[in-house]
């Protein structure tokens, strides 16, 4: 067989394909593990952000041995047995054996289905008072489902900090929740109003200082309604009773 044949240059391309196959496939294989341990560790340090705990250098490991890291119902409130490590949240929210549906009316997340638990993260002083809790949350933006971790302070009813770690918000407009000057704006914010009724939010625009409500809201993101609207709405599912409002009921009650 003539090396410049047609025959030739296709026996030699398909080697080329079948090696470039197996290298790909088993350089996927091998960094699989690393991949996956990158990937939780990506995730405890937006944990750490999000309650104020992470310096530039440090280990984050050695930091997250600090925070409790637990699974809870949300509709009982209550904490579950689990391992936290091994639990994925999305995946539980596809099979139809751990998950739940959400009613439209009260699906302002625009998430469809949740899982039945979830994990929380605590931090708790050296006397064993509850510091701050941190809890995980998604929901649609304009282009994307945004995920992230929104801490709270003790009382249960102040913003300690926020953070996402996974978006495709349009750079530059909805791509600001990752702007380190709008995360600035969230801590000392109330959750509730004196009435008790969940108030943080998302506005259009800047807050009013002088405004009443100033203390509940945000101020939203220059060009990008949409996805202002859509961590308004997120907040307000997982903090409402459909999330996790009973386990934050109940955890203020000295409960869970």
């Amino acid at each position: 067989m003539h090396k410049d044949s047609l025959i030739g240059t296709l026996t030699v391309a398909a080697i080329l394909c079948i090696v470039c196959s197996i290298f790909v496939s088993t350089a996927s294989v091998k960094l699989r593990p690393i991949q996956k341990k990158n990937k939780l560790l990506d995730l405890k340090k937006n944990i750490l952000i999000a309650a104020g705990m992470y310096e530039e250098g440090i280990d984050i490991e050695q930091a997250f041995n600090k925070i409790d890291a637990r699974l809870v119902d949300f509709d009982s409130g209550e904490y579950v047995e689990g391992d936290v490590t091994t639990f994925d949240q999305r995946k539980s929210a596809k099979n139809p054996a751990t998950n739940y549906r959400i009613p439209a009316d009260q699906d302002f997340a625009d998430i469809k289905v949740r899982s039945k638990i979830a994990p929380v993260y605590l931090v708790k002083t050296a006397s064993g008072e509850l510091e701050s809790v941190i809890l995980p949350m998604h929901g649609l933006g304009l282009w994307s489902v945004m995920c992230g971790f929104l801490a709270i302070e003790g009382d249960l009813n102040t913003v300690k900090g926020i953070t996402f770690y996974q978006h495709g918000e349009t750079p530059g407009l909805g791509g600001e929740i990752d702007n380190p000057k709008w995360k600035a704006i969230w801590p000392g914010k109330k959750i509730r109003n004196e009435d008790g009724e969940l108030a943080l939010t998302v506005i259009k625009g800047a807050v009013v200082s002088s405004s009443p409500n100033a203390g509940y809201q945000v101020d939203g993101m220059a060009g990008a309604t949409i996805t202002s609207r859509g961590v308004a709405n997120l907040v307000k599912y997982w903090l409402g009773k459909n999330g996790f409002g009973n386990y934050l009921d109940k955890l203020a009650a000295g409960g869970s």
